[in-house]
């Protein structure tokens, strides 16, 4: 069962995010500080955590980190009414997955929270990746197509990575970039990332898998869809 943590000291608002997100198969737990909420991450048994960033006993920055260094996997969704371009940048460089600003719409909410759960659902169990005739194994570098192995370089391992970890799902061909080439190169040739993905598509003969959105991005097509 998917379990949200909701940490907002507005009562109001705690009740009315538990109401809109409660549905069949999820759990939802609120606390409305720091230590309530930490008392309830040593559960370990959340699946994602929507965070005010102004609690009554510190700042949810600061337990955004704490969250991410335990495990870097876990949903953030922070909520605030801070939306100055330094304070959204902030969080998102800490380590948010997502950024929601005060006064929001519940249904925009719930999208972005099922797409974060979305995500976890399909990520890959200890680093090993199958899909039909695909499987690719993360921890050893190992990675097969009908049984035969493929060299990938560096760069299309990493692609690959973050393809399969959001099966299913859009990544933006910025989002791809930024992930790409994060040595602080101030420009890099958006078609660095196209021929990337040609190369990538060509060793794997995944053509039917790797989808271009075109004009946003990319995504890894799983089976039965």
């Amino acid at each position: 069962m998917q379990q949200i943590l909701i940490v907002e000291d507005d009562t109001t608002l705690n009740s009315g995010l538990c109401k809109a997100l409660r549905e069949d198969g999820r759990r939802i737990v609120s606390c409305e500080n720091i230590a309530e909420a930490r008392d309830q991450l040593l559960l370990d048994t959340v699946s994602l955590v929507i965070l005010d960033v102004n609690l009554p006993d510190g700042s949810g920055l600061t337990m955004l980190r704490e969250i991410k260094t335990r495990d870097p996997k876990l949903p953030v969704i922070l909520l605030t009414a801070n939306d100055t371009d330094r304070d959204i940048v902030t969080g998102l460089e800490q380590g948010a997955d997502d950024y929601i600003t005060k006064p929001f719409s519940l249904s925009v909410l719930r999208a972005r929270v099922n797409t974060q759960l979305r995500k976890v659902q399909h990520s890959v169990p200890d680093g090993v990746f199958s899909d039909d005739a695909y499987v690719f194994d993360f921890n050893s570098m190992a990675f097969t197509v009908d049984g035969r192995p493929v060299e990938l370089s560096k760069t299309e391992q990493r692609l690959l990575r973050i393809l399969v970890d959001n099966a299913s799902i859009t990544v933006k061909r910025e989002t791809l970039i930024d992930r790409l080439w994060s040595d602080g190169a101030e420009y890099v040739d958006e078609n660095a990332l196209s021929v990337t993905v040609k190369r990538l598509r060509d060793k794997l003969s995944a053509q039917d898998k790797i989808k271009t959105v075109y004009g946003i991005g990319y995504s890894w097509v799983k089976r039965h869809e």
